[in-house]
């Protein structure tokens, strides 16, 4: 039914006061349990998990007992996988998680919060102490119709939040700024926050900022912009340098995002969730230079944003030697459908099929396709899904974990 009635032309709009209905509810019924905490909330299209973690960490490190929710994972000390393909869960799930976070003692709360959940009303009632944002990027225009709208999305936040930490380095920037009651920037073009004797590791990334020199273990010119963000935050809840840089040191890394998966093989396999144009563009921007060829498997989702399927495809062609089109969650579209638009974009950047690109739809076997392709040297790249736990088809979800898939594969090379 719902599947149907979300075919309504402004559907979405329509069901605006039921969400926010819903929220008022779910504040009466759990009794606001936000009200006492230091919230803060992570938005923009790309780095929102990476940062969330990082600040995590950080903050418990320095004896800040600290909450995390996430498109990853959610809890305190244990943290409990989110098997919701949702990165902000409902209202009524939310504050019943916060109020069971609070009984475990949690005094701030890192909260991952999309531009869905700010136009649902799912974050009402919950005091927003500082704002970050990542970046903004073309994304669910399927649910908000024009980039403008997605922007304005999460322009709420700004307007809520006491103070805003915001990439000075993206095109958005200023829209934030004049929605921020007082904020500060960071960049490594712009920004009052840049790093300094910047070097990107195989390993990580380390920086120097205000005297002092930051490290991560996980590499990638985006985890600058993450850690940036991350150690502003905490510089802001007056987290002492020396805490920020231990705790930011020990997160070795975040699952479904840049995980290599070694099992001794003579090549390198990278699981990342990128499954947007600019996130793609990311991950390949940044592999160290290889000698060997880049083999991607990568797959489009049902029900989401069409109009990025032949870009992502195109990226794919750009960027990599061979290309594996494969499933993603389909849900109630035809996948052969979706691939075709994938296909179209790798075409376009002038790969051919059954050469250099392939279409296997069962995803296990197109991961499969991809290892025993694989020589010394390459690196293949398993995109799109990240830490998820199962694969939405036509008649439902499916267990399916691209990382535990990917280790048994390997091990039976």
């Amino acid at each position: 039914m719902k599947k149907f009635l979300e075919k309504i032309p402004f559907y979405n709009t329509l069901v605006l006061p039921y969400h926010f209905l819903q929220a008022i509810l779910a504040n009466l019924i759990y009794r606001r349990p936000a009200k006492n905490l230091h919230v803060i909330a992570v938005t923009g299209t790309n780095g929102k998990t990476t940062t969330c973690f990082m600040l995590w960490k950080i903050l418990n490190h320095a004896g800040l007992k600290t909450g995390l929710m996430t498109t990853v994972a959610y809890g305190v000390d244990k943290l409990k996988p989110e098997l919701n393909h949702m990165t902000t869960v409902d209202a009524f799930t939310l504050n019943k998680r916060i109020k069971a976070l609070k009984k475990e003692g949690a005094k701030y709360l890192v909260l991952e919060t999309t531009s869905h959940a700010l136009a649902e009303y799912r974050t009402l009632g919950i005091p927003i102490e500082i704002a970050v944002f990542t970046n903004l990027t073309h994304e669910h225009l399927d649910y908000h119709k024009t980039f403008a709208k997605y922007r304005k999305a999460k322009g709420k936040l700004f307007k809520k939040a006491k103070f805003s930490i915001i990439n000075a380095d993206d095109k958005n920037a200023k829209f934030y700024e004049k929605l921020s009651k007082n904020y500060a920037s960071y960049g490594i073009k712009t920004g009052k926050n840049r790093p300094e004797n910047l070097k990107l590791l195989k390993t990580g990334v380390k920086y120097s900022l205000h005297d002092i020199t930051y490290e991560t273990k996980i590499p990638g010119e985006f985890n600058v912009y993450n850690s940036l963000a991350a150690i502003l935050t905490a510089e802001k809840l007056n987290v002492k340098p020396g805490k920020i840089r231990e705790g930011l040191l020990s997160l070795d890394s975040v699952e479904g995002r840049m995980n290599i998966v070694d099992e001794g093989q003579p090549f390198t396999v990278i699981v990342d969730y990128a499954h947007a144009p600019d996130a793609l563009e990311k991950v390949f921007t940044s592999l160290p230079k290889i000698d060997g060829k880049i083999i991607s498997v990568h797959g489009g989702a049902g029900r989401r944003d069409p109009s990025t399927r032949a870009p992502r495809g195109e990226i794919l062609g750009q960027h990599s030697d061979i290309v594996i089109i494969t499933e993603d969650d389909s849900r109630d579209e035809d996948p052969e459908k979706i691939a075709e638009s994938f296909i179209k974009g790798a075409e376009k950047a002038g790969k051919v099929l059954n050469k250099n690109l392939f279409k296997e739809l069962d995803r296990k076997k197109a991961i499969a396709l991809a290892l025993k392709t694989a020589k010394k040297g390459d690196v293949v790249l398993i995109l799109g899904k990240g830490h998820e736990k199962s694969i939405l088809r036509a008649d439902g979800p499916h267990p399916f974990e691209d990382l535990k898939v990917t280790r048994e594969l390997l091990k039976s090379l």
